[in-house]
């Protein structure tokens, strides 16, 4: 097993996969406004493309980070490391989940240069209302119950395609079409296009993937039980390092 890359390189592979995915969903979302006027082959596209880039994305980038890409991920991974010292340290917390915002952010600035759209234009995408808040509850308790499922039945190798089929499918199962993820919600405020959300709709959208991340590690622990020692830094796959071997767009 290689030795747990340091912490810069971990926080740069951060960085560059949530800026790489925020680009694949916001830059799909721009192609297919352009080749279709249906929306539903618009979501379809969008859809298709998050699910192949993050399923890359997870695949490359989880050997050196664990490639959360997604700050509910980073602190289920510290909460259920916590108790037995294997997870990750709050100094590690502290550069994960800014390397993430600002990557999504970069990601989003990124599409719209792409398209010759103008870099940073608000969102006006209004996606303020109790059920979208209920899909993203959804939306992200499913996305940590599996991967710390799969961690905790020794089965993280599938994550980049379990993680990548579970947002595919959210996409279309949550009202949400499946955020779950604080770091990409911010991002796409930057982009005032199919992918965007009006930055008023923000702060809801992040308390209720933080209820998803409670309820999600709920259930993880009732199904699951406790870990004897868990490597909550090997998320989403394991990348190495002196701990055992242990995902949103």
């Amino acid at each position: 097993m290689t030795q747990t890359a340091p912490l810069g390189r971990r926080t740069a592979a951060e960085f560059v996969g949530t800026g790489a995915l925020v680009a694949a969903v916001v830059g799909s979302g721009i192609q297919a406004t352009r080749l279709s006027q249906d929306v539903g082959v618009q979501l379809l596209a969008n859809s298709l493309a998050t699910v192949f880039g993050l399923g890359v994305l997870i695949a490359l980038l989880g050997p050196v980070s664990g490639a959360h890409f997604n700050p509910v991920v980073t602190l289920a991974a510290w909460w259920t490391g916590r108790r037995t010292g294997e997870g990750l340290s709050p100094r590690e917390v502290a550069a994960y989940v800014p390397a993430q915002i600002a990557g999504a952010i970069g990601g989003a600035v990124l599409a719209d240069a792409m398209f010759a759209e103008p870099l940073v234009h608000w969102s006006t995408h209004d996606r303020s209302a109790p059920h979208l808040w209920v899909g993203e509850v959804v939306a992200t308790a499913g996305l940590v119950l599996l991967i710390f499922g799969l961690v905790r039945t020794g089965r993280a190798h599938f994550a980049p395609v379990g993680v990548a089929c579970y947002i595919g499918a959210a996409y279309w199962f949550t009202s949400s079409t499946s955020f779950a993820n604080p770091a990409v919600t911010i991002g796409r405020t930057f982009t005032n296009t199919f992918a965007g959300i009006a930055p008023a709709s923000v702060l809801p959208f992040v308390a209720a993937q933080l209820v998803g991340l409670a309820v999600g590690l709920a259930l993880v622990t009732a199904l699951f039980g406790h870990p004897a020692a868990a490597a909550a830094e090997n998320v989403v796959v394991p990348h190495g390092g002196h701990h055992p071997a242990a995902s949103g767009h």
